[in-house]
């Protein structure tokens, strides 16, 4: 069973825990702190663990070059993309008012460090945990320098190979043992056929003392059930106020009621899953009372007749007698008595009947 570790204070993922569930603001907030706020209560009310953002330093995280490129998108927000990034990114200050919000109401609050600066500021604004975005999954000095803070992380894998995991597991493991993986594919919407719901138990396999989750791109939720099914400790997804808003993330997001919902399921399939043992449990009682099955006598057996398979049969009898699965082991038993066809076979009826005592 994959190890747990506290992921937030008084929070814990892995083992037997219940999925922690990121509902995945990002940048979805059209860079209006209003909207943001709007945003974190919303994932509250629909019951996420979390609300994330994503935070970067704009000259750490793109060249020159990048940022003065024309960005003529229907999603655009500015000339180039760098003005475009400008308008959807938080100052510092708005971060610090976004957490107090977020700390006001009950609800965790991170981001995505996009940038090395990006994660000094969100040490310094001491969030919780470290998300680790997919396109800096593979940035080696990154990770390193961000499990040395020593807060817990959640990886994304989008764009990644195994080969690659492992390498970031044995980078991170002798730093910071209090991570996580995300099986991830990085499309905006997701195909289910590009899911690879799979990946997740290949994860479980090879990467058994860490807790394995999913961030979702799909639209809809039932892969994401799936996903918790399977074993998801963690599950992020994408999420809006208006899947019609201009972004290139909204498509792919879920609205309130779709988180509210997918919250819902994943606490139904956790209960689901239940226990490994499998028994005749107090719920079933009363359909056994009323249909379970027993051993009568298939025609009518004389005193101290010696039982065959051939005199008996199953049915739902009156009153209970020796379950079906006893049958064969009534064949050779000496009756008592006389029993008439059609009875129920009960102990009392069997002689030197030795109950036996199911495991």
């Amino acid at each position: 069973m994959a190890r747990e570790f506290e992921l937030c204070p008084g929070r814990r993922v892995g083992g037997d825990q219940p999925c922690f569930i990121i509902a995945e603001i990002g940048q979805n907030h059209q860079g209006d702190l209003d909207i943001a706020k709007r945003m974190i209560r919303m994932a509250k009310e629909c019951g996420a663990d979390c609300a994330k953002f994503q935070k970067s330093e704009l000259e750490y995280k793109f060249n020159k070059k990048a940022l003065e490129r024309p960005y003529t998108s229907k999603h655009s927000w500015g000339k180039t993309y760098g003005e475009h990034k400008r308008h959807l990114e938080f100052s510092h200050d708005q971060y610090r008012e976004l957490k107090k919000y977020a700390e006001e109401i009950g609800i965790f609050f991170t981001a995505s460090g996009m940038d090395e600066m990006a994660v000094e500021f969100l040490h310094e604004l001491d969030v919780p945990f470290f998300k680790v975005g997919s396109g800096d999954t593979n940035n080696f000095p990154y990770l390193e320098k961000t499990a040395k803070k020593g807060r817990p992380m959640v990886i994304s894998s989008g764009m990644q190979s195994m080969n690659t995991m492992h390498q970031v597991y044995q980078i991170v493991k002798p730093i910071n043992p209090n991570f996580c993986f995300l099986q991830c594919t990085s499309a905006y919407p997701l195909q289910p056929e590009d899911v690879n719901l799979r990946v997740i138990s290949a994860y479980q396999s090879a990467f058994p003392d860490i807790p394995i989750g999913y961030s979702g791109h799909e639209t809809g939720i039932a892969i994401s059930v799936a996903a918790v099914a399977m074993g998801a400790k963690v599950l992020e997804r994408h999420v809006t106020l208006d899947k019609t808003w201009k972004g290139s993330d909204h498509q792919a997001s879920l609205e309130p009621n779709e988180l509210a919902e997918l919250v819902r399921a994943i606490r139904t399939v956790e209960k689901a899953m239940g226990s490994p043992i499998k028994q005749l449990l107090p719920c079933e009682m009363a359909c056994n009372e009323k249909l379970g099955k027993s051993v009568v006598a298939k025609v009518a057996i004389p005193e101290g007749a010696i039982l065959t398979l051939d005199m008996l049969t199953v049915k739902v009898g009156e009153p209970k007698g020796f379950p079906p699965e006893s049958i064969f082991d009534l064949v050779g038993q000496k009756v008592k008595r006389n029993i008439e066809e059609d009875e129920t076979i009960t102990e009392q009826v069997v002689e030197n009947h030795v109950k036996k005592v199911k495991c």
